[in-house]
């Protein structure tokens, strides 16, 4: 099968294009990437000379890129998204180009090459929720212009499938952790800080709750949908392993030996969702997926990896640790 993978440079992305190549041998990867803010070279780096994979320089929403790539692919999975709440509440006109017009773009090209398309979606599209999970079939509340683009993506890729009878299938994800992911994000952040004796910034409380699903699983669930998931249908991705910002903080300090001090309270950013809960009992029963990682060990593997891969996020770390986007 040769896949098209978009965005394939950046976290998940990588992971996904990695977990592939190492497991099935008869996957032939092309990989774009307009190398927008969150992708980084070095996270394919291992796989550069590999005859199964090839890289290419440019973005989805070029309209004549995406029909040469998209013709000669059997399907394509798309994880290229601006991608940063904050971001997306200081400028969100990049967020509409990449999450709206490119999702566009490549629809236009699946539905006339009759393609099969996995898009990459999130929780946030379903917003903040006081109890209960959302399952495939809950209202949309999307807060932030991140979550809101993402959602007019799923809306967009579902009048394709009713109109046009595409073959598109939308996987929406709880937040994930592992390596390779960007220094501007939760986890990573907090141990980069960690380790230089940085203070580290929590905003309002920290009593906001986000549920772990560790990037590998998250990959495996994908593969899954693009190989056996059923056209028109969405499904759900998530760990049930719920847990505050101000406690996970603290687990990474104490994995760290670092002391909870370092901690900083700063003002909340603005329409921050308080809790985010998915339901994915409709994968696991009809695609056989489970979560297979443990989240303290998993997460103390993480913290393991950043520590000992300082030269793959030293180069970034400037960029990304020392402001608040959304106040620039």
């Amino acid at each position: 099968m040769k896949l098209l993978v978009t965005g394939g440079l950046g976290f998940i992305g990588s992971n996904f294009i990695l977990q592939i190549l190492k497991n099935y041998s008869e996957f032939f990867i092309v990989n774009i990437d307009a190398g927008f803010f969150g992708s980084n070279h070095e996270n394919l780096s291992s796989i550069n000379k590999s005859k199964n994979y090839k890289f290419v320089n440019g973005n989805i929403s070029d309209s004549n890129l995406m029909e040469n790539l998209i013709s000669s692919c059997d399907a394509v999975v798309n994880f290229a998204a601006e991608s940063f709440v904050d971001r997306s509440i200081s400028n969100v006109k990049p967020f509409l180009e990449s999450n709206v017009n490119g999702v566009f773009t490549i629809l236009e090209k699946v539905k006339k090459y009759g393609k099969r398309l996995i898009q990459i979606s999130t929780d946030e599209v379903f917003g903040s929720l006081t109890s209960g999970s959302a399952n495939e079939n809950s209202r949309f509340n999307p807060s932030s212009p991140y979550a809101a683009t993402k959602a007019s993506a799923e809306l967009l890729v579902n009048s394709y499938i009713m109109t046009f009878n595409c073959d598109c299938i939308i996987t929406r994800c709880t937040n994930n952790y592992g390596p390779r992911q960007f220094p501007e994000k939760l986890i990573p952040k907090t141990i980069i800080l960690a380790d230089s004796n940085k203070r580290i910034p929590v905003y309002g409380t920290g009593k906001n709750v986000r549920d772990w699903l560790y990037v590998d699983d998250h990959c495996d669930a994908i593969i899954k949908v693009l190989l056996n998931g059923k056209s028109g249908e969405s499904y759900n991705i998530s760990a049930q392993n719920e847990i505050d910002n101000l406690t996970l903080i603290n687990k990474i300090l104490s994995i760290m030996n670092k002391s909870s001090d370092l901690i900083e309270f700063v003002e909340d950013r603005p329409g921050h969702d308080f809790r985010y809960s998915m339901d994915s009992s409709k994968i696991k029963k009809e695609l056989n997926w489970s979560q297979k990682s443990e989240f303290e060990s998993w997460l103390e593997k993480t913290v393991d990896w950043y520590l000992t891969n300082k030269e793959w996020w030293k180069n970034l770390e400037d960029a990304t640790l020392d402001s608040t986007p959304w106040k620039n």
